[in-house]
């Protein structure tokens, strides 16, 4: 690639000669004297036209880059950085052609890929992907499950990318201008930095690919293993499963967050993240996803299931200052789609856990029965309950440890916080009764407004 005329930028990027020279007068593109253009001024003008879709002021932006705050020739790793091919681009219709699908089946793997309808919109990058795409259908995959793959490979790998830049961000670039370090050193050692980081993505991608696959191998030779009955039959959607599903959560986070602000939530966040992925690795199951402090496992055995919440529930109950954990677990058939599990049995799993009080685990008549004979669990009838979203009661149990760990905790009020008795900070005596608090901040906060909290 050499040096680009104005026209040749313009016709690489979309943009008008004479938006390109308005950006040249802002100071946000650079020229020589005869005005010859880097190749990668073909990013930076990405970059530009990244800020003024999402309404970002471009004078601002020519401010900050002025000032060395913004360096946007980081535009370079959208592209060629990452070894993607450049090259004209095509519509939609045309790439149809080059590679041999139809139009419709592009347009819907296109959608999966983010790339637009309108206009000249396929790369050479994408139009690799749509061959890889017909490769894979070619060899009889149905189009239904490359759709499917796709958008798995779009979200994770989107998620990925998000966590490489947030946390370079924060953990990098931040700390670098904390420590009084600007302009040309900055972009230089930020950049430095980034090269590093590149250089990890691949060998990460295939170390975490390998193992997460031998994982799903497993997996998927248990399911092998399943009674005739669990196969899908030829009235059977695809993609459905016998499984045990679990939703646990903190029963108190909400107003945790509200009394102690969001830091203090997300430490709390992320050690019960951390207790929660250790116990499922320990009993064989797989976190689906987290939403706040809530989180849907999936297990292919019911015992494995039950053990693991009570794991769970043991390591939280064993934390100082900590919030209670709650769960709800339940077995029977659900889909699976695009990387997660639906139907009306994760519903029900959800609803339990919605419903279960401070260290509860409630289970369904499914879950105890396929669950069958844990000598170590007992299983407390609590009777028929209507959940929520659900028509029909269901006969709910409270899956429990026959051996349960002595020393009940004092529950502060306000944050909802579990406290030994060496962790009390405070106490009251109101009305007769004794509230006791993990800090002076909460005790405050109660003073404020009692009627807030009743007893």
């Amino acid at each position: 690639m050499g040096e680009l005329t104005i026209d040749e930028l313009a016709s690489r990027t979309g943009e008008p000669v004479a938006q390109l020279r308005d950006w040249l007068l802002l100071g946000l593109l650079e020229t020589d004297a005869a005005e010859r253009f880097e190749p990668t001024d073909v990013d930076r003008v990405r970059v530009i036209q990244f800020f003024r879709d999402h309404a970002v002021d471009l004078d601002s932006v020519a401010e900050a880059v002025k000032s060395g705050r913004l360096d946007i020739s980081f535009g370079s790793y959208l592209g060629p950085h990452l070894g993607w091919p450049e090259g004209p681009r095509c519509s939609l219709a045309r790439a149809a052609e080059v590679v041999g699908l139809p139009t419709e089946l592009v347009v819907r793997l296109c959608h999966v890929m983010g790339v637009e309808e309108e206009g000249e919109s396929v790369s050479a990058a994408d139009l690799d992907m749509l061959k890889v795409s017909k490769e894979a259908l070619d060899e009889g995959v149905p189009e239904e499950a490359v759709v499917q793959l796709g958008r798995v490979w779009a979200d994770a790998l989107g998620r990925v990318a998000e966590a490489e830049v947030r946390l370079f961000h924060f953990y990098v670039q931040e700390r670098l201008r904390a420590a009084g370090i600007s302009g040309p050193t900055l972009f230089q050692r930020t950049n430095a930095s980034a090269e590093r980081l590149i250089a990890l993505v691949g060998p990460a991608m295939v170390y975490y690919h390998r193992k997460g696959m031998a994982r799903a191998v497993l997996d998927d030779l248990q399911l092998h293993l399943a009674p005739e009955a669990s196969h899908a039959k030829k009235d059977e959607p695809p993609g459905q499963l016998p499984a045990a599903v679990m939703f646990v959560d903190l029963s108190s986070f909400t107003p945790l967050a509200e009394a102690m602000g969001d830091v203090k939530a997300a430490q709390v966040l992320e050690r019960f993240g951390s207790l929660v992925r250790e116990a499922a690795a320990l009993w064989k199951g797989r976190v689906v996803k987290q939403i706040g402090d809530a989180f849907m496992l999936v297990f292919f055995d019911a015992p494995s299931a039950v053990q693991c919440a009570l794991e769970i529930e043991g390591r939280t109950s064993r934390e100082p200052s900590f919030p209670a954990a709650r769960s709800g677990v339940h077995w029977g058939p659900v889909l699976y789609r695009e990387g997660d599990y639906v139907g009306t049995n994760v519903n029900i799993a959800a609803r339990l856990a919605e419903a279960a009080g401070r260290h509860h685990i409630l289970v369904t008549t499914a879950l105890r029965s396929e669950a069958g004979g844990l000598p170590e669990v007992e299983f407390v009838p609590l009777g028929k309950r209507l959940l929520k979203g659900l028509v029909e009661e269901i006969e709910v149990f409270e899956a429990r440890p026959r051996r349960a760990e002595a020393g009940k905790k004092a529950v502060d009020p306000v944050c909802g916080m579990e406290l030994a008795p060496n962790e009390v900070a405070a106490r009251l005596s109101l009305g007769g009764a004794e509230r006791l608090f993990c800090s002076e901040a909460c005790l405050r906060q109660f003073m404020a407004a009692p009627q807030r909290y009743p007893a």
